[in-house]
């Protein structure tokens, strides 16, 4: 009965929490576009991305801001991807191409290109996204009017991130459940505040901020750049905040299941800073959290049954405070404890595979172990 009751009042505190929270989170469809701005420049890394990338640069190149440079950084594409990036720069003026053809030691492929794509960069704001995000064209004026008004120094929106079938978009709106209660995104503005945000799909900087926090080359080996700028940002003293992005921008995330383990593999030692002890703790609490009140209901009595059937009510109170944001369906929570199991399984198959191999592989390259775990911040 002691567990079932602490995991009733954690999930009581969390649920608080989430619908407190969720409700001081700002969506850019409120937002007034801004007339004007300062310059920004977008910086995307693009590897291989052939297969999406021309419609989502053209929704970049469409955007309606003013004052916009965009540059995009081919990294070592083995694709067609250079050959039609050099065809959309000579359609657009303001598209520069930047082709990479070998990495330097220490770093990530796609931190490197975006680190060499702000060098290159004049603009007096920087928006970092990726190669596959189709945006809005009054995207980026709404953004400036918040970085703007309310003198942040970053702001990152939470996108739509779109796949294939009721299972995928289930265990989508479970991730971002995980992710929330990891984050704490609504956090991100307070500065007394350790928590922070950051999403590759948007993260806009304003450029003498990103050079005073050490640049890309201070997370030159983390495979969650995204989520690390952000830290780098709260840890240097500076504003940041968090807006929903959704139906201004979008990512057609994974197109199968198989392709979302994977992908989620790559940033999940790095989120529990590789140690195998978070790794234990954290996959633990995802069973206990999420898992286990369900399976108690049919193994229990009494009042450890009550509370188990409380901690469930509660888990899906907290499931369809985030989904609701986010356009997600309140049917998926059905799908809600299988998702916990899955990202367990995801997280410990990363750790066990990182420690045995010594290194961990993405997109074609092999990153030594320990160079990432030495890359602290």
């Amino acid at each position: 009965m002691v567990l079932a009751a602490l995991t009733t009042l954690l999930l009581a505190v969390a649920l608080a929490d989430f619908a407190i929270g969720h409700r001081r989170l700002r969506s850019l469809e409120g937002v007034t576009p801004a007339r004007t701005g300062p310059p920004v420049s977008i910086i995307a890394a693009a590897r291989n991305e052939a297969r999406g990338i021309e419609a989502a640069l053209t929704s970049v190149l469409h955007l309606d801001y003013p004052a916009l440079e965009v540059i995009v950084v081919d990294d070592r594409s083995t694709d067609e991807t250079g050959a039609i990036l050099d065809r959309l720069a000579r359609q657009h003026p303001r598209l520069k191409v930047i082709h990479i053809a070998e990495l330097p030691q220490g770093w990530l492929g796609k931190n490197h290109a975006l680190h060499v794509g702000a060098e290159r960069a004049s603009g007096q704001f920087l928006l970092f996204t990726d190669a596959d995000v189709v945006f809005e064209p009054s995207t980026l004026r709404r953004a400036v009017t918040l970085m703007t008004e309310d003198t942040l120094d970053h702001l990152t929106a939470i996108p739509d991130a779109r796949v294939p079938g009721l299972a995928l978009n289930a265990l989508v709106a479970a991730f971002g459940v995980f992710f929330s209660l990891y984050a704490r995104p609504w956090k991100a503005r307070d500065p007394k505040s350790r928590h922070h945000i950051g999403v590759g799909a948007f993260n806009l900087i304003r450029a003498e901020v990103y050079r005073a926090i050490g640049t890309h080359r201070a997370i030159a080996m983390r495979p969650d750049d995204d989520l690390k700028l952000g830290k780098l940002v709260k840890k240097g003293g500076f504003r940041q905040d968090v807006v929903y992005g959704e139906g201004f921008i979008v990512v057609e995330w994974y197109s199968s299941l198989s392709e979302m383990i994977e992908g989620l593999m790559k940033n999940a030692f790095a989120g529990v800073n590789y140690s195998l002890a978070a790794v234990a703790g954290s996959t633990v609490g995802l069973f206990l959290m999420n898992v286990w009140p369900v399976l108690a209901l049919f193994a229990t009595e009494g009042v450890t049954r009550a509370l188990n059937g409380a901690s469930v009510v509660f888990v899906v109170l907290i499931f369809w405070t985030n989904t609701r944001h986010t356009g997600g369906r309140f049917g998926y929570v059905l799908a809600f404890p299988a998702a916990a199991l899955l990202f367990a399984y995801i997280i410990w198959r990363s750790a066990l595979l990182a420690v045995v191999r010594g290194s961990i592989t993405w997109r074609g390259t092999r990153y030594p172990l320990a160079q990432m775990r030495a890359n602290r911040v």
